[in-house]
């Protein structure tokens, strides 16, 4: 969030105190800390970061935030054009492109990642915590804001310490990273995270169509549903890892599910508090978040992103004089010489799948000493659509008390190959460690036929049933299979047969080989209508897969039936009487 967010608004002590009683706490009630599970994801539970924990293996970069908590009453959602706007009904108010720009990302994020079930106004509640909704929707037409926001440089004084990762090409800054923006990524994280909202072909941190759809896709990765409490708390707690945080965007977003309405850009109201300030009546507090007060989480799973808390406390506030340049304290990633692979074996995987090796590396000063709570960052490189687990193709870990990273699960694309991961830390130059991956075709080892009915068919017509057959690899479902169907020669010659049963192409011509078949979801294949031409006898179509299974399956064509002869016309009449009437007559005279 910028440390110069212009005008701001005050408003009056009583009402704001009031506002925040009420609100923090059934925020709290909701809202606990936060810790890992299992898994290594974010959940919720009791406990109690040091500070260091909490600057450093948070996804933000400890940047302030606006305290700012809703009022008290619900707001029409439409507010009567001409008649006095309340306070609720102010603050309801989302400017129209940001309010758009939100709505956007959420349409895009249903369609990318439909199990996140992410909702526009969870944008919009850490839009208006991190920026006051780009500043009251100071924005041109295509969402970009009209002066850069930009937070405090992240230099470790009141702040977490991270040092340029950019060159300054995102905040200005060559020396400390900032965070940059109306979502407040810092450049680290909007590396990876950043996307192209508006459809100009870049990504923007500072355009407001950009910078919410990269944060939907933030909060949308490590496979969180977004609908489910623990995973709602998680993912804000990534985007700032903050009890205060989190309470303040879970009432605004609350706020905004009762009712909200589009305001003119530039008129949307300011916030006024905000974290970092003294005496701030925002969150009902007169200090800033101190530690004690954030939520723990485990080593980040993804880049320091943006920027939101503090690390200050009420007994000992943040100081604020500046860095005295070559007397600072060497952090731990200044110690760090080089990267060490520490325990990743084959990576192999068939396409489709989870690998089940995961990448460990291990940080080390130039003696071979472990360097803990450095942030190691895995960058898949090369022609693939491998990702990590949450669909990204960058992770960034803290490295533990042992100096090792573990980057998430890849989960294998469809494109197979070998690509690269590569390892690094972030803020400091030293060299990268390489690590090879290869993703394997989709394979089966075993087909066979889902029925054992005959199939039989008189010469020059159509086989009544289809063949389908069912493929596995080692006794389990082998889905999305490449497969061939041939009409061979012969058991023991595999060419092409040049008579006998066919199938037909779309414009309805003779084939004899089917390529670019595939199986099914439950490992099936449904071969099309088999025609027969006037050759009778027994006939053989083989079917193959990657992975070597082969099934041969038997086609008979009999001879069409013959004709039955048509009745010779009679020649006689019926018995006792003469066709010849002269011999009648004469029988006749002659009785």
């Amino acid at each position: 969030m910028a440390a110069h967010f212009g005008r701001r608004l005050r408003k009056g002590a009583a009402t704001t105190a009031v506002a925040a009683a009420a609100v923090a706490a059934l925020s709290a009630s909701q809202a606990p800390g936060v810790t890992a599970d299992e898994h290594g994801r974010q959940t919720t539970a009791e406990a109690t970061p040091s500070p260091e924990a909490s600057s450093d293996s948070s996804a933000t970069g400890n940047s302030p935030y606006y305290t700012d908590l809703p009022p008290l009453h619900t707001p029409s959602p439409t507010p009567t054009v001409g008649t006095p706007v309340s306070q609720g009904e102010a603050e309801a108010g989302i400017p129209a492109t940001v309010l758009d720009a939100y709505k956007k990302a959420e349409a895009a994020l249903r369609t990318a990642k439909p199990g996140c079930n992410l909702p526009w106004e969870l944008l919009a509640a850490i839009g208006k915590v991190e920026s006051g909704q780009a500043r009251g929707g100071r924005v041109s037409a295509d969402g970009t804001t009209t002066s850069p926001i930009l937070g405090p440089q992240l230099d470790g004084n009141g702040f977490a310490l991270i040092k340029d990762t950019d060159d300054g090409a995102y905040d200005g800054n060559s020396s400390y990273d900032q965070a940059v923006g109306p979502m407040q990524f810092i450049p680290s994280t909007w590396e990876w995270a950043g996307r192209d909202g508006n459809g100009d072909g870049k990504a923007d941190p500072n355009n407001i169509y950009d910078a919410a759809l990269a944060a939907g896709h933030y909060l949308c990765r490590n496979g969180w549903d977004l609908s489910d409490q623990a995973d709602l708390n998680s993912a804000i707690l990534s985007y700032n890892n903050s009890q205060d945080y989190l309470n303040t965007v879970l009432s605004w977003l609350e706020y905004y599910r009762k009712g909200t309405h589009e305001v003119p850009d530039g008129t949307g109201t300011l916030p006024s508090g905000r974290s970092d300030d003294s005496g701030s009546t925002g969150t009902g507090s007169t200090t800033s978040p101190s530690p004690s007060g954030s939520a723990t989480a485990p080593p980040s799973t993804e880049p320091s992103q943006t920027g939101g808390g503090t690390s200050g406390s009420p007994s000992s506030p943040p100081s604020t004089a500046p860095a005295t340049p070559g007397t600072s304290t060497p952090t731990p990633t200044d110690t760090v010489d080089h990267l060490e692979n520490a325990g990743a074996a084959k990576l192999t995987a068939t396409a489709g799948d989870t690998f089940t090796e995961r990448i460990s590396t291990r940080a080390e000063t130039s003696g071979g000493k472990a360097v803990a709570k450095v942030r190691v960052r895995f960058t898949i490189i090369g022609d693939t659509d491998t990702t990590f687990t949450g669909g990204e193709s960058v992770a960034t870990v803290l490295t533990n008390s042992s100096g090792v990273a573990v980057a998430p699960a890849l989960k294998a694309g469809e494109k197979t190959g070998t690509f690269t991961v590569r390892a690094t830390v972030v803020g400091r130059t030293a060299p990268g460690l390489d690590y090879r991956a290869t993703v394997a075709e989709r394979a089966a080892d075993t087909l066979t036929r889902t029925a054992d009915t005959a199939l039989t068919c008189t010469a020059g017509g159509e086989f009544a049933n289809q063949v389908q057959v069912k493929a596995t690899y080692e006794g389990a479902v082998a889905d999305g299979v490449a497969a061939t169907a041939t009409l061979v020669t012969s058991a023991d010659d595999a060419t092409v047969n040049s008579k006998g049963p066919y199938f037909k192409d779309a414009d309805g011509k003779t084939v004899r080989t089917l390529t670019g078949l595939k199986t099914d979801a439950d490992g099936l294949l449904t071969l099309p209508k088999l025609y027969a031409d006037d050759t009778t006898g027994t006939f053989l179509l083989r079917v193959t897969t990657t992975g070597g299974a082969t099934l041969t399956v038997e086609l008979t064509v009999t001879a069409a039936a013959s004709p039955s002869p048509s009745p010779s016309p009679s020649t006689s009449t019926s018995t006792g009487e003469s066709a010849d009437p002269s011999t009648s007559a004469s029988a006749s005279t002659g009785a």
